[in-house]
């Protein structure tokens, strides 16, 4: 005699993998729980399919949850790309942390991350001090030049 899950042994598997996501720090389990709970919802619907084609819809639903989160939806938007500066970087505004001069760098501090990171080491053409207000002119390797914000 075959054991063949029903449409509830699929939820708990599923809720089960779900709740493992919380001690393995790798964000994908939650995909194959998703997928088993996909299954288990459709045995709603067609409660007669063999367990061969219900592990074959488990491995297609994981796989293409984990695909689909990581291809489309998981964008690498807050990677640092040193010295590609986008549209959106230009015109930040920070907070300098400490004081910039033509040949001294100082570093400022952004309200959210610029580029992957809140602070920044800068540089600008006039003197500017500490506590400052600064607006991203350009970035160029690991820097960030600025001028005194208006």
């Amino acid at each position: 005699m075959e054991f063949v899950p029903t449409w509830w042994h699929w939820l708990v598997v599923g809720i089960v993998l779900m709740l493992a996501e919380l001690a393995i720090p790798a964000f994908f389990v939650i995909w194959f729980g998703l997928g088993a709970v996909l299954v288990g919802l459709l045995l709603l619907v067609a409660p007669a399919l063999s367990l061969t084609v219900q592990l074959l819809l488990w491995t297609v639903a994981s796989v293409g949850l984990t695909v689909l989160w990581f291809r489309v939806f998981r964008t690498d938007q807050h990677k640092t790309r040193i010295g590609q500066a986008g549209g959106t970087v230009i015109g930040e505004v920070g907070l300098l942390t400490t004081p910039v001069a033509p040949f001294q760098p100082g570093q400022v501090r952004f309200q959210k991350p610029v580029l992957g990171a809140e602070q920044w080491e800068c540089r600008a053409e006039d003197t500017i001090a500490s506590g400052e207000r600064v607006r991203v002119l350009s970035v160029e390797g690991s820097y960030v030049n600025v001028i005194k914000h208006h």
